[in-house]
């Protein structure tokens, strides 16, 4: 089984990319803001970009090392690359966009993917999902051993992008690719991804299971990223833990010993919604709707989600005030160390 490995420094404009990771037969999705990095890194993999140092190896071959001057050209690399904006040729119908990649008749592919139909269509002609499986038989035409995907959903509608986000999770396990897949989405990384990257000006701050990044982030903006609620506080040690008061009002327990600042982390499905009057925590309503078997209630400080037609569910109108409960072992906090975050367990955003 080959394996992608990675440790590269890549100069950017504002600041330098440095990543290193190994990928195995898995999806490894990146999340982080724009321009924190992950298009860059998929490029140098590709070898559309050359780093300013380090190594790029698939197995037991060298794509790129900087001390000992080696820069595979991109189309020996045996790369299937999708870019963001599908890099489709207008003036080439979907069998010959194919064909370009693979050299040769590619329809096994077409069918697999569900677009035989539209052969000899252009891509001006084709729905945005379509074009986005075109896209992807086109990168699968050149029978890659690396697969890197960038944003394949990007230019989707929500329904589309569902339903081709579950199209691709089907088709990954089967190829057993090394694969890195980059997305602003966490739901969609922890969906297609065995492992999620968090990038954040040119730093994977933390690399681990979906869950993993949900229970214990490194870093507040991790916390961001998996949808958590992130707040600022003051931590007084008591017994079992410590009480947090928020900087907007309000007090948390948590089983986490802290003292001075820090940021609370709160997942929205551990709060609980009750009556204003049964809580130290109150917020304001500024709305509610029904997602997904789901009620996702959003106040002026949290969101909250809970099972839709929950009993104990307080009324909900627009402005009314709710009551707020976590369980202590819930609060999870960011401590300031060193005039750095660290997580509950005591590691640095960057290991």
């Amino acid at each position: 089984m080959d394996i992608l490995d990675v440790d590269i420094a890549l100069p950017r404009r504002s600041f330098e990319l440095r990543a290193t990771l190994s990928v195995e037969a898995e999806t490894v999705a990146l999340v982080g803001p724009s321009g924190s990095g992950k298009t860059s890194l998929l490029r140098a993999i590709a070898g559309l970009e050359r780093p300013g140092g380090g190594r790029i190896g698939l197995g037991g071959e060298t794509w790129f090392d900087a001390k000992r001057h080696i820069h595979l050209d991109a189309e020996h690399r045996h790369v299937g690359y999708l870019p963001q904006d599908y890099g489709l040729f207008p003036h080439l119908d979907v069998a010959g966009n194919v064909r370009f990649a693979a050299r040769r008749d590619r329809g096994d592919l077409l069918e697999r993917m569900g677009i035989s139909h539209l052969d000899r269509v252009r891509p001006a002609q084709l729905s945005g999902g379509e074009r986005q499986r075109v896209a992807l038989a086109r990168a699968l035409a050149r029978d890659p051993r690396v697969l890197l995907l960038d944003e394949p959903f990007g230019a989707l509608d929500a329904i589309t992008r569902r339903q081709v986000r579950d199209q691709l999770g089907e088709l990954l396990v089967p190829l057993a690719l090394p694969t890195l897949l980059v997305t602003h989405s966490f739901e969609e990384a922890s969906h297609l991804a065995t492992r999620v990257g968090v990038l954040d000006r040119g730093q994977i701050v933390q690399l681990a299971e979906p869950g993993e990044l949900m229970r214990d982030p490194a870093t507040a903006l991790v916390a961001q990223l998996t949808g958590a609620n992130v707040l600022d506080g003051m931590a007084v040690p008591v017994s079992g833990g410590s009480r947090v008061a928020l900087a907007g009002g309000g007090e948390l327990i948590s089983s986490t010993g802290a003292s001075g600042p820090v940021q609370v982390v709160l997942q929205p499905w551990e709060l609980e919604l009750c009556e204003a009057r049964d809580s130290e925590l109150t917020d304001t309503v500024v709305a509610a709707h029904d997602e997904h078997g789901r009620l996702v209630v959003r106040l002026t400080r949290f969101t909250v989600h809970a099972p839709a037609g929950g009993n104990g569910v307080p009324e909900l109108s627009l402005g009314s005030p709710v009551g707020l409960r976590v369980a202590p072992r819930s609060v999870r906090l960011l401590l300031a160390v060193d005039d750095q975050l660290r997580s509950p367990s005591g590691r640095t955003p960057d290991s």
